[in-house]
């Protein structure tokens, strides 16, 4: 069995205003890719925060209403279906991150993103003289596991985009997004066979382009 590999505590940058983005949904066949960007208040500390993934439903939920509460500025990005088909994955990811930090109201100096790559931050403050100067930022793998502010981004990002899920659920019940939020599970795959494909879908994806005979394999 493969060992887990251990990362060096992670050591912030120098900077006045450091903002974290991480984004969710870029797996599943439908519906956005939702980013968030959080910049947390080092007098006002949230317990618990860790990557999306290892908590409870519940858990995120409470987090996420106490990172909106405690937090110096939060903000929600997102990529439409139709800009992923369009752009593809990665690069509809990457405007959706750039759009979370745009829409913050407190300017960061400085942006930590989950991952491997980060795309170009532009300031967007009220000041001719600094407006569209590129943002300080460095891509983090793990991430959500290891920086406080990327933790609290992946939280508010996995609760709004499943509480978007089990909203589509509700207009379209019969496909199951309340369990499976999009992913391609088998009872999704088997939904879209039976019921056929939604706007919401990403007709770029295989699977959705299987069943649109778009694709040919």
């Amino acid at each position: 069995m493969p060992s887990k590999q251990i990362f060096p505590k992670f050591e912030y940058p120098v900077a006045y205003c450091i903002a974290g983005v991480d984004e969710v949904g870029r797996g599943p066949l439908v519906g956005d890719v939702v980013t968030a960007a959080v910049i947390l208040d080092p007098d006002n500390p949230i317990e618990g925060l860790k990557d999306s993934k290892k908590l409870s439903e519940k858990k995120r939920a409470q987090l996420s209403i106490e990172i909106k509460a405690k937090a110096v500025a939060w903000s929600i990005g997102r990529a439409s279906p139709q800009e992923i088909d369009t752009l593809n994955i990665l690069h509809a990811t990457m405007l959706a991150m750039q759009r979370a930090v745009s829409a913050l109201t407190v300017a960061p100096d400085f942006v930590l993103v989950d991952g491997n790559r980060c795309p170009t931050f532009l300031s967007t403050v009220n000041d001719e003289q600094n407006k569209n100067i590129k943002i300080a930022s460095q891509a983090v793998v793990k991430g959500d596991a290891r920086v406080a502010e990327i933790s609290a981004a992946s939280i508010i990002a996995k609760v709004a985009r499943d509480d978007e899920m089990i909203a589509l659920d509700k207009l379209h019940p019969e496909y199951g997004f309340a369990k499976h939020k999009g992913y391609p599970t088998k009872l999704h795959l088997e939904k879209i066979i039976e019921h056929g494909v939604l706007d919401c879908y990403r007709q770029s994806f295989k699977p959705v382009a299987r069943v649109l005979g778009t694709i040919h394999e």
